[in-house]
C-alpha cells in the first residue's frame, strides 16, 4: 500500500510509514509566502512522493508498458535461443537413434508451435507485471532448463521432473492470475496443453528407451 504524503506546519513536505518518512522530509520546503525549493539531489524521492499523491503508476505511461512488453520478448527470444542451443547438441545424431512413440510429432512442427508460444508468454507476462496485482511470470526458467537437461545433458528421467515442474508452475500461474487478469491467463492454456502433451512423450521416449 502506498504511503501517503501530508504537509505539516512548517510547509515540510512529509510521507506517512516507514523509511520514506524520513527521506520524504527534504523533498519540498516552502518559506513562509515563497516557493517550494526542492533540492537537486532528490529527484527519485519527489517523483515518488508525487505517484503516491496522485495515484499515477509510471508503468501505466506508454514508455513504461512498451518496456514491459519489449522486455518480455526479450527474455524469451533469449530463452528460444539458448533452448537452440541445447537442442543442437541432441538432435545431432542421439535424439535421431532413440525408439519414439506413435505419437511423436515430425521435428519441423516443434518449431513454429514454440514461435507462437513463446509470443503468448511473452504477452502474458507482461499483462501480469502490469496488472494491479503485479504478478510474475516464472515458467520460462524452467522452460529453459528442460531442453539442457533433456537435449544437452540426455538425462531423460531427470528431464520428466523438470517437465512436471513446469507444468505445475505454468498451472500455478495461471489460476493464481485468473481473477487479476483473464486474458494473460487465457494466453497461457495453450501453453499448458502443450507442455502436458510434452510431459507424455518425454515418459514413452523415457520408457521406450530406458
Amino acid at each position: 500500500m502506498m504511503a501517503q504524503g501530508a504537509t505539516g506546519a512548517n510547509g515540510t513536505e512529509t510521507v506517512a510509514g516507514g523509511a520514506g518518512r524520513s527521506a520524504a522530509a527534504h523533498v519540498a520546503i516552502a518559506p513562509p509566502g515563497g516557493t517550494a525549493v526542492i533540492p537537486p539531489r532528490w529527484p527519485i524521492v519527489l517523483v515518488s512522493v508525487g505517484m503516491r499523491k496522485t495515484g499515477v503508476d509510471i508503468r501505466k505511461s506508454t514508455g513504461g508498458v512498451v518496456a514491459v512488453y519489449a522486455g518480455f520478448f526479450l527474455v524469451c527470444i533469449l530463452v528460444a535461443v539458448t533452448g537452440g542451443i541445447a537442442n543442437s547438441y541432441g538432435l545431432a545424431s542421439w535424439y535421431p537413434s532413440l525408439v519414439k512413440p506413435s505419437f511423436n510429432p515430425p521435428n519441423w512442427l516443434f518449431g513454429p508451435v514454440w514461435t507462437v508460444l513463446y509470443g503468448m508468454i511473452a504477452v502474458a507476462g507482461a499483462r501480469y507485471v502490469l496488472s494491479p496485482a503485479r504478478e510474475k511470470e516464472p515458467t520460462l526458467a524452467l522452460n529453459a532448463a528442460w531442453s539442457w537437461v533433456f537435449f544437452y545433458g540426455q538425462a531423460m528421467g531427470a528431464a520428466i521432473a523438470v517437465v512436471v515442474a513446469l507444468w505445475f508452475a505454468i498451472a500455478a500461474t495461471i489460476a493464481f492470475g485468473w481473477n487479476k487478469d483473464r486474458l494473460a491467463s487465457l494466453l497461457l492454456i495453450p501453453y499448458l496443453a502443450w507442455v502436458s502433451f510434452a510431459t507424455l512423450l518425454n515418459v514413452a521416449i523415457w520408457r521406450l528407451n530406458g
